[in-house]
């Protein structure tokens, strides 16, 4: 008998790009507040690292509140699509009857707008989505991985994420195949290889499809 696969993916970074669902977010603040110029401006304050809203508030003296800005940028419906080699990738897995799943740290209103726009549901199961705000427990605490590990008790394990800090450091403890996304140069937060061996991934891929190669 055929030994099942189970690959788990991160959201964030992984299966699409989050500056992404930053740029909807900005678009959707610069159109709720009547200033379509707010967008570019809240763009350079983020790639000088400056405080976004606070800044953009004090430059347009406007009478929102940050946390105000905050709401609007994580309950928003982004504007997000999958790239082409990803949907022929979780087409590929499917297609080979490998079960996904999904683990991503975040708010669940947030995750789950992220997911619905993506349709990932066309590839992971309900049961097979951890967020981290309804989990109870975020990466890379054990029990997100040992939910899999008790789901599919006699599967081999892949996760597939980006952030070194905390996506391989369990997974490869419990014996997981691990697989590191590289970032194009877009990612929110950026990669430094320079860590302690345990969290480092077993293999390094440019592309999703790579990952077929790899299970």
């Amino acid at each position: 008998m055929k030994t099942q696969q189970v690959v788990v993916f991160d959201l964030d970074d992984t299966l699409y790009k989050e500056v992404d669902f930053l740029k909807s977010a900005f678009r959707e603040i610069a159109d709720t507040i009547g200033h379509p110029e707010v967008y570019n401006f809240m763009l350079k304050c983020y790639r000088d690292g400056e405080n976004v809203f606070k800044t953009v508030i004090e430059r347009y003296n406007l009478s929102y509140t940050v946390d105000q800005l905050l709401e609007i940028y994580r309950n928003h419906k982004p504007d997000i699509t999958l790239n082409t080699s990803t949907v022929a990738a979780l087409n590929a897995l499917r297609d080979r009857g490998v079960t996904m799943g999904l683990m991503t740290d975040g708010r669940t209103v947030t995750q789950r707008n992220k997911i619905k726009v993506l349709g990932l549901s066309r590839w992971i199961g309900e049961n097979d989505i951890l967020i981290s705000e309804e989990f109870g427990y975020g990466k890379p605490d054990i029990h997100c991985y040992e939910y899999f590990m008790n789901r599919y008790p006699e599967a081999v394990f892949s996760y597939v994420g980006d952030n070194l800090s905390k996506d391989f450091v369990t997974a490869n403890r419990l014996g997981w195949n691990t697989i590191c996304l590289l970032d194009d140069g877009r990612n929110i937060f950026k990669q430094d290889f320079d860590i302690d061996e345990s969290y480092l991934p077993k293999h390094k891929i440019c592309s999703i499809n790579e990952v077929l190669s790899l299970i």
